[in-house]
């Protein structure tokens, strides 16, 4: 839908001054050109989609929809795949600190579970005894140098002596498989890829006695975004295509010739769900301060870009026609907390009067998720087609945030 002041004013009129829209088609076809992209290099190519990214449910169970698999990091996450009805065998559970009650869950129900230290194997082992007849399957995060200038507190150090011995001492046990390995590294830059995957292609010989059911890359990828955000990146931003080019090629290169071949896994997040979502923030007040001009919002940085990076997301400003604006040049967006760093935007040159509305593009990337409670609750999320708005979360309430103190 093309958005002008007057949808967006009809909306503020009833869902409040500030709220996100998410745009669930935009990230249906982000999921099909990333599963397509790598597809194309190697078939057998899936998505578990990052729930901490963006854990909202209604794109979660989108990615049940297309086909897609469930990555989690907490038993918090790994209940939103109860609430969904999305089968166990389709989550793969991840994360440094796992509760152990759901990790048994998870396994018995036919899910991975991602060993990540050496605390977990005893409970792995002790799991598998417990369960003689029950298949025990096993993932196993891997580190090692990608070359990506940074040493990750993640997984196994795959060059250490009681890496090997780790292995060893869990394929003795008969019902438990090695069914996967995994990594996961942070840099989303295009020439860590292939130094993953080869990586892991060539542990998959060394550790693995049979082929495993699959290799996971993790995430870590760029997402779709507009011209003025590329810019602000000292790194070029990869298509999934190019992503694909250089991982998923790499993989068939090892195993294309093999009769029995791994299942492929990626585990994005940003990279499906940066681009659809917008947040929405009314103009509140604007006002000059020592030569400085300042419009403040219902909004906070907060709610866009809570790892408080200096980038400024694509913004394009709704105006009231019926208002007279004035010109500005460098101005700044402030947001509606106490905090003097709370600025969502700087240096906007243009038109702007009291009740414009601000509509910020590219925040659907962990903004929702890492909102803290701070000052006011959160927004609600919208979601529009046609001419049909549907509430995808409400607008928090004070009793949303107070009801686990007491008074």
């Amino acid at each position: 839908m093309k958005l002008n002041h007057a949808i967006i004013k009809s909306l503020s009129d009833e869902h409040g001054g500030a709220f996100y829209l998410l745009d669930s088609e935009q990230f249906a076809l982000n999921f099909r050109e990333l599963q397509e992209a790598f597809r194309s290099f190697y078939e057998d190519t899936y998505i578990a989609y990052s729930y901490k990214t963006n854990y909202t449910p209604r794109l979660c169970r989108l990615v049940e929809e297309l086909g897609g698999y469930a990555e989690v990091v907490s038993d918090m996450e790994y209940e939103i795949t109860k609430r969904l009805g999305i089968p166990t065998s389709k989550v793969h559970f991840n994360g440094p600190v796992k509760n152990t009650a759901v990790v048994n869950e998870v396994i018995m129900g036919g899910g991975v579970v991602n060993l990540d230290d050496y605390v977990e194997v005893a409970n792995i082992l002790e799991l598998a005894n417990a369960n003689p007849d029950k298949p025990v399957n096993i993932g196993i995060r891997c580190n090692f140098k990608i070359n990506d200038g940074v040493v990750s507190r993640f997984g196994f150090d795959v060059e250490k002596p009681e890496f090997g011995e780790m292995i060893r001492r869990l394929q003795s046990v008969d019902n438990i498989r090695l069914f996967g390995l995994h990594c996961h590294f942070a840099s989303r830059r295009l020439d860590t890829w292939r130094p993953r995957a080869e990586g892991m292609a060539a542990l998959t010989d060394k550790i693995c006695n049979d082929t495993p059911d699959h290799i996971d890359l993790g995430g870590g990828l760029f997402g779709k975004m507009k011209d003025s955000l590329k810019k602000q990146f000292d790194t070029p931003i990869p298509t999934y295509a190019e992503y694909a080019a250089e991982a998923a090629a790499a993989i068939l290169e090892h195993f294309g010739r093999c009769i029995e071949k791994p299942k492929l896994f990626i585990e994005p997040g940003s990279a499906l769900v940066g681009d659809v979502m917008r947040f929405v923030a009314r103009v509140e007040s604007i006002k000059n301060i020592r030569g400085k001009d300042i419009a403040t919002l219902m909004g906070s940085i907060y709610n866009i870009n809570p790892t408080l990076n200096k980038k400024n997301p694509p913004l394009e400003v709704m105006h009231d026609t019926e208002k007279q604006s004035n010109e500005y040049r460098d101005l700044d967006f402030a947001g509606f907390t106490c905090i003097e760093s709370d600025y969502l935007y700087r240096g906007y040159d243009g038109p702007l009067a009291v009740g414009d509305f601000a509509v910020f593009d590219n925040v659907g990337s962990y903004s929702v998720v890492l909102k803290p409670p701070f000052i006011l609750p959160n927004f609600p999320i919208l979601e529009l087609h046609g001419d049909k708005v549907t509430v995808i979360k409400r607008q928090e309430t004070f009793d949303d945030i107070f009801h686990t103190y007491t008074f």
